[in-house]
């Protein structure tokens, strides 16, 4: 690839990146565990925007339970904001560097 043809396109990756980067906050995935016991809601960033606990699920005398619960939900909810960011943004990141997620 020419090096003069990626200086040419720079605005327009840019532009797709900030799009991106806007959206992603949009964007938002739950993932459950132990029968909704537990829920995790994670946004585009990674970032956890809200637990819930099912009181059922919080029993003092087995934490390492709980504390697996909530383990497997936050990966559910990772695989499942992976899955919705190739969806809204797939398109977008085409054949850029990194798109494989």
């Amino acid at each position: 690839m020419n090096p003069f043809d990626i200086l040419k396109n720079a605005d327009a990756i840019q532009q797709q990146f900030k799009q991106i980067q806007e959206g992603l906050e949009n964007v938002s995935a739950t993932g459950v565990s132990g029968g909704n016991l537990v829920k995790v809601t994670i946004n585009g960033k990674m970032e956890i925007t809200s637990v819930f606990l099912d009181p059922i699920a919080v029993d003092p005398r087995d934490i390492q339970m709980l504390q697996d619960l909530i383990v497997a939900a936050h990966h559910d909810a990772m695989t499942k904001l992976q899955d919705e960011l190739r969806e809204h943004y797939g398109s977008l990141l085409g054949g850029m560097p990194g798109a494989g997620m």
